[in-house]
């Protein structure tokens, strides 16, 4: 017949909305919304149709909006840049969720952070089907930041350690009775003093309505990050939905299980000025459980953290078919050749977008199989996603548009 499987090239929606020039907005935030829902089609529904695999936004920190909120709940923050925020998944039974509230204030007072406060995140879960509402969880902020120092650098890599340390660590026998791993009772959506993640077990439409924080016009950003999730390697949950701390993506990495190993192997071999003696707080870089996604976000964000800048990182994990290509100059062959025998390629149909806060891209695998369709708009807007028409432009406003090509990046500085 005339179908063929193979032509299918059909996974995850991802796409992000930038102003070119940096400028905040709240408007940017509501067009990265409505690119979401209108990636609906992309992600899996199962027998009750109000349950989806998972969507969400990631974006840059709204500091008016912060500020104003956490100066009614009776704590100052200081200026922007000068504070984290760390985004939380805690259980839903109080006594669990106070022990949890307990080991995060201990482990982050314990790398040498200081608590601002806390702040509930509002809620409205009235359009979840009763399965989604039977794994919820609470949603909660804390606000920290580093003190004796002004370095956005510095305090972004403290945030890093401290969420590792959260992340990894075995804690003593006493809750309920028994050692389990604080990953399980709860978990760090982001922690940054840059971005935040609002993200769930959500439809596409439904996150918007789930976090009253997103349509309020406070809440600004000059980069919105969206993603709607199509699960393949795992199964649906509120912490595997995307946006992760850096990256969305469409796709699979079907390296996963070497690239996982070869990362498990170098740990006692690696070191970094940068992060120097924190770096044997990090370790595994990855977990077991872990989605493809999940694991290729954790090692980009080791390599932006130990010094590499993004574009270096991305190009690093994910090369262009170099070998045997005639038509790349000879100083970008002799790049991908040398890190090459650093770091083994995270292969497979796949389009990642990516981000630190500051800068925007995205790359689409050597193959090509995924699709990543962008415009670039005469207001210095970009508008990317997995495939054209998520967010209506006039004709007229429109300065290029295209699609990327095998191996292709594109950044926003």
């Amino acid at each position: 017949g005339l179908y063929s499987a193979r032509h299918e090239h059909d996974a995850c929606g991802v796409g992000f909305v930038a102003d070119i020039k940096g400028r905040k907005s709240h408007q940017t935030v509501a067009d990265a919304l409505y690119v979401l829902e209108n990636l609906e089609h992309r992600g899996a529904v199962g027998a009750d149709p109000l349950m989806g695999d998972g969507a969400g936004i990631l974006v840059q920190i709204p500091h008016r909006f912060f500020a104003e909120e956490c100066l009614k709940l009776g704590f100052e923050l200081p200026d922007a840049g000068r504070y984290g925020v760390a985004q939380f998944f805690l259980p839903q039974d109080e006594a669990e969720r106070t022990r949890a509230v307990e080991i995060v204030e201990r482990s982050v007072k314990g790398q040498g952070l200081a608590i601002l406060g806390w702040r509930s995140v509002p809620v409205d879960n009235s359009a979840l089907s009763e399965g989604v509402k039977a794994t919820e969880p609470v949603h909660r902020q804390l606000f920290v930041m580093l003190p004796g120092t002004s370095d956005q650098e510095a305090l972004e890599r403290k945030l890093y350690i401290a969420r590792k340390v959260l992340s990894g660590d075995v804690y003593e026998a006493d809750w309920n009775g028994a050692t389990k791993r604080n990953q399980d009772a709860f978990y760090v959506v982001s922690f940054s003093s840059r971005t935040v993640v609002y993200k769930g077990m959500f439809l596409s439409y439904q996150v918007k309505r789930y976090y009253p924080d997103l349509s309020d016009p406070r809440f600004e950003s000059a980069l919105a990050l969206v993603h709607q999730r199509f699960s393949t390697n795992t199964f649906p949950s509120w912490k595997l939905a995307h946006p992760y701390r850096m990256v969305a993506h469409n796709g699979e990495i079907n390296t996963l299980r070497g690239n996982v190993n070869w990362m498990y192997a170098r740990q006692a071999t690696t070191t970094s000025k940068v992060l120097g003696e924190d770096i044997e707080k990090i370790w595994p870089i990855s977990y077991e459980g872990q989605s493809d996604t999940a694991c290729f976000d954790n090692a980009l964000e080791f390599l932006l953290r130990g010094g590499y800048s993004l574009p270096h990182a991305v190009m690093t994990l994910i090369p262009e078919a170099w070998a045997g290509n005639e038509s790349m100059d000879a100083e970008r062959k002799a790049f991908y050749e040398y890190h090459a025998a650093i770091m083994e390629p995270w292969d497979g149909p796949a389009a990642v977008a990516f981000t630190d806060g500051r800068q925007i891209g995205a790359t689409l695998d050597r193959n090509g199989l995924r699709p990543a369709r962008y415009v670039v708009t005469d207001d210095d807007r970009v508008i990317l996603a997995s495939e054209s028409g998520t967010l209506p432009i006039p004709e007229e406003q429109i300065v290029p548009k295209w699609r990327l090509q095998p191996g292709q990046r594109l950044l926003i500085e």
